[in-house]
């Protein structure tokens, strides 16, 4: 597969990568593992004991929209292909999170150095230790990164669903936390997907393609933990190219070079070039809840986006030979691996 996927290309990430690519930056994958083999990865991913270990392959999917390097004969590549991944588990070997784990991986990456931690879980409820977690992130100044709600279940997408009413989910919901939602390549989510009550930044999040645990495959994935990937790989161009940013500056930036939409738009080329008044850096309080099922209104990203549409008609060949991973529906387009 040489054609470069919708979401890279409505992301404009050539653009983005001529500023930099994340060199000398650690981001943090809190998940299910990362396979340190992994297409495009290796010699990048610092993981150790069952963070090594990816049987579920969510957390090496993430880590390739983040940080993957082009291989070839693949279009594919993550945001920041010179970041390195730092492996942290927050789940247990099937896939299934909790408040505990969660804690202990990010608590692990902020010990390890990492600038930037992406948590893919999305709990309803949160707990002491995550809270204290959180707050030895935001003290080393260290960028944490989630999904404002649950991935979304293909399965429910018929449009017979109606969505849920807008809740609070962890630990997206807590201060400093830059919280993501998805939208598709037409700006919106699926019907019945859960509503936050709040989400800061918008990203791809459906039929987005990347890598699994060995092999050369590719696969698809939907859902707003997808989407925190393409958000937390951006922070790390950022913090690459604007090292004296501290992580709520980081946050701040990304919100503020957004392109417009009910939730702001993910910019990486934005957030990279453009020249912000004087005290935009400062945070900005959070607004009431917000409603997803609307599709955008028109936005340069966007317009890219429906422009590319037709780019994304070659994701139907990856609908064979299909692979469940938790949370994560995804099917191979090639050979693949099995973790």
């Amino acid at each position: 597969m040489s054609t470069v996927p919708w979401a890279q290309q409505s992301l404009n990430l050539a653009q983005a990568n001529k500023y930099g690519q994340g060199s000398g930056i650690r981001v943090a994958v809190v998940d299910t593992g990362v396979s340190p083999q992994a297409a495009g990865l290796a010699g990048r991913v610092e993981a150790s004991g069952a963070a090594a270990e990816d049987c579920v392959g969510h957390g090496t999917f993430l880590a390739g929209v983040i940080a993957a390097s082009a291989t070839s004969g693949s279009g594919f590549a993550g945001v920041a292909p010179k970041a390195r991944i730092i492996a942290e588990r927050g789940t247990d070997e099937w896939g299934r999170p909790s408040a505990a784990q969660v804690a202990a991986g990010i608590e692990a990456a902020v010990a390890a150095g990492a600038r930037v931690v992406d948590v893919s879980a999305a709990l309803k409820k949160s707990s002491p230790q995550l809270r204290t977690a959180l707050q030895h992130a935001a003290d080393a100044d260290v960028l944490v990164v989630a999904p404002a709600a649950p991935d979304a279940d293909p399965r429910d997408t018929s449009g017979q669903a109606s969505a849920p009413p807008p809740a609070s989910y962890w630990p997206a919901a807590a201060d400093g936390v830059l919280s993501v939602t998805d939208v598709n390549v037409a700006g919106d989510r699926p019907d019945g997907a859960p509503v936050p009550e709040h989400a800061d930044l918008a990203a791809p999040g459906y039929a987005i393609t990347g890598i699994g645990p060995k092999g050369t495959g590719h696969y698809v994935a939907n859902g707003a933990s997808v989407a925190t990937a393409f958000v937390a790989g951006t922070a790390s161009l950022v913090r690459a190219r604007l090292p004296r940013l501290s992580a709520a500056q980081t946050a701040a930036r990304l919100r503020a070079t957004a392109a417009h939409a009910p939730v702001p738009l993910l910019d990486p080329s934005g957030a990279l070039s453009t020249v912000l008044p004087q005290g935009t850096h400062a945070s900005a309080p959070r607004e009431e809840a917000v409603r997803l099922t609307a599709a955008a209104p028109a936005s340069p990203a966007v317009r890219r986006a429906w422009e590319l549409a037709g780019a994304c008609l070659f994701l139907g060949v990856l609908a064979g030979g299909g692979m469940a991973l938790a949370r994560v529906r995804a099917s191979r387009r090639t050979s693949g691996p099995s973790a």
